[in-house]
């Protein structure tokens, strides 16, 4: 599969070759872990308005940025001021919020037990599950901040980063008018140039016409490296499997893995105690074994 592909929205992929992806100048030269760690601590104890931050927290930024200290702390000081300017969808956001805690289980998100090939961790979303009548896109958008801020206090996590599978099987056409275009447009700056992740790939499977449109939304929001990531496969289910193997999936994605258990995912998200459950043979994992 080609490393990049153009996306014209009309769910054709167009492979090109690496080297005529988007260019982004820098010159800035990586450096070790632990000098790069203390050039970043320098810089933030010099600005005044960023707050008091671990070394495991500015880890998070360095990894996203490949250890790259300038790019690492522009995207933290972007990390703060989103939390600024969105100081509506962070209040009192945590695990105690019930409709979070619906979503979690209801599968937004749920996360794939093991890795795939390249050590990134997976995470799916079956739209069909959503109760909009009962929890907003922003309670979901929560849930996934949450999730991820767990995810990212494994390294590996850090370094391999994330794909995201959104399966719209059955997914109704009632159900896309409640996708609210201000959450979108609020998701994709927050993800894109504000989260300290690496996001590999976001993969499409089975959307209907109405959910192509809807997304046509975001367009004007997304950056060219962005679009490069994202991948719609309607019901190939086969072209999915050549971006991530078969054998790490549910069965409903065409997988030979059962039937995917979001509950899995949320039960450990909201146990306390969720790391003293870790045992030899979960070593490697994203997360334990239910048993």
């Amino acid at each position: 599969m080609a490393e990049y592909c153009d996306f014209d929205w009309t769910g054709y992929r167009v492979p090109i070759s690496p080297s005529s992806a988007p260019y982004t100048p820098t010159k800035e030269v990586p450096l070790g872990k632990e000098e790069a760690l203390k050039v970043l601590k320098s810089k933030v104890d010099s600005n005044k308005e960023l707050p008091e931050m671990t070394d495991m927290f500015l880890l998070r930024f360095l990894h996203a940025r490949k250890m790259k200290v300038e790019e690492s702390y522009h995207l933290l000081c972007r990390y703060h001021q989103y939390r600024k300017e969105n100081p509506a969808l962070f209040a009192n956001m945590n695990l105690n919020d019930t409709l979070i805690q619906q979503a979690l289980y209801d599968g937004f998100p749920g996360v794939l037990a093991n890795r795939d090939r390249r050590g990134r961790c997976v995470l799916v979303f079956f739209c069909n599950h959503w109760d909009h009548s009962n929890y907003s896109l922003e309670v979901i958008y929560r849930s996934l901040l949450l999730t991820l801020d767990r995810l990212l206090e494994q390294e590996e996590n850090q370094i391999n980063g994330f794909v995201f599978i959104v399966d719209w099987t059955d997914f109704s056409l009632r159900q896309s008018t409640n996708i609210s275009p201000r959450v979108l447009k609020s998701m994709v700056e927050g993800l894109q140039d504000c989260f300290p992740a690496r996001f590999k790939g976001v993969h499409f499977v089975n959307q209907p016409w109405y959910i192509e449109a809807a997304l046509m939304v975001v367009k004007p929001f997304l950056k060219e490296k962005t679009k490069e990531k994202i991948w719609m496969y309607g019901n190939n289910l086969s072209a999915l499997h050549e971006a991530v193997n078969a054998d790490l999936l549910p069965a409903e994605l065409g997988g030979e893995l059962p039937t995917h258990k979001p509950a899995s995912w949320a039960d450990y998200m909201l146990t306390s105690d969720a790391s003293s459950r870790w045992k030899e043979k979960d070593i490697g994992k994203v997360y334990p074994d239910e048993n």
